[in-house]
């Protein structure tokens, strides 16, 4: 039953780190600009990687699966600078559910390209999820065309691809990977954000900036597990469902009231896990 059970474990633990996390770092951002908050997280990220590398003893990666993290790292990055200026010049409700979705469906597509179609019940229960993440990353203001749509397909591509690339990595490699694709990330977006305003980022730490770091870095270490343990898809929807944790969490300690459009979201996906399950 446990090894069954395992990627869908791995991939709502996944799910909830990455939407704590993002929350953590939503509340960092009101402190700092984004770009300090994201590479110090990230860079909290990396060593904690790092450290979890060396307490396991995992073994030092060929230089495939380090090729494989690198590459990871590039695709998050371009796909969180895209996302960002896609929030920047469009409006949230339209950017946020069109990248959340396509991170969502790419690895879907590549997963069933390489493993084949999963069960009807599974491919009803991916639909629901994709429904679910549109709905909970959506914004009442979303009533108009946004001019960030393009960026926003970037970013979910971008986000996808990270899924497919680290899958990549050969089974029981799993941090050292993750930090490559991390350190990758902290050089990509610390060169962006120097040529965007001509000086360096602030790198004042905060509490909330080490915890969205540590949560992050845990997410994609379940992520990597949960498709190392199961099918890609399955790893890929569950964990894409973190938003729900994000807004749950600004309901219960910012009490955010949580629209009708995002508790349908909830309650879908609450149906869709089951069935991805089956």
């Amino acid at each position: 039953m446990y090894p069954m059970l395992a990627p869908v474990l791995f991939g709502l633990a996944a799910s909830l780190c990455w939407g704590s996390g993002d929350f953590s770092g939503g509340l960092a951002s009101r402190r700092a600009s984004p770009s300090s908050v994201i590479i110090i997280a990230y860079t909290v990220g990396f060593f904690l990687l790092v450290g979890l590398a060396l307490i396991w003893h995992e073994p030092f990666p060929s230089s495939r699966d380090l090729l494989w993290g690198a590459l990871a790292g590039v695709a998050g990055g371009l796909g969180l600078l895209s996302f960002y200026s896609a929030l920047s010049r469009g409006q949230m409700g339209i950017a946020a559910p069109v990248s959340a979705m396509l991170t969502a469906t790419i690895p879907v597509l590549f997963s069933t390209f390489t493993a084949g179609l999963p069960n009807l019940i599974q491919v009803a229960g991916f639909i629901l999820a994709l429904l679910a993440i549109g709905l909970i990353s959506g914004s009442r203001q979303a009533n108009r065309p946004s001019k960030g749509i393009g960026l926003a397909l970037l970013a979910g591509c971008g986000f996808g691809c990270f899924f497919v690339l680290i899958s990549r990595v050969s089974p029981g490699a799993t941090f050292w990977p993750l930090a490559t694709a991390r350190l990758t990330s902290i050089l990509l977006l610390f060169v962006v954000a120097v040529i965007r305003t001509s000086r360096l980022p602030s790198m004042r730490v905060e509490p909330l900036m080490i915890l969205a770091g540590i949560l992050d870095a845990l997410g994609n270490t379940f992520f990597v597990l949960a498709a190392h343990s199961g099918r890609l898809d399955v790893a890929a929807m569950l964990s894409s469902l973190y938003p729900a944790a994000t807004v749950i969490l600004a309901a219960l300690i910012l009490r955010e009231r949580v629209t009708r459009i995002q508790g349908w979201g909830i309650a879908i996906a609450l149906v869709a896990v089951p069935m991805i399950v089956v």
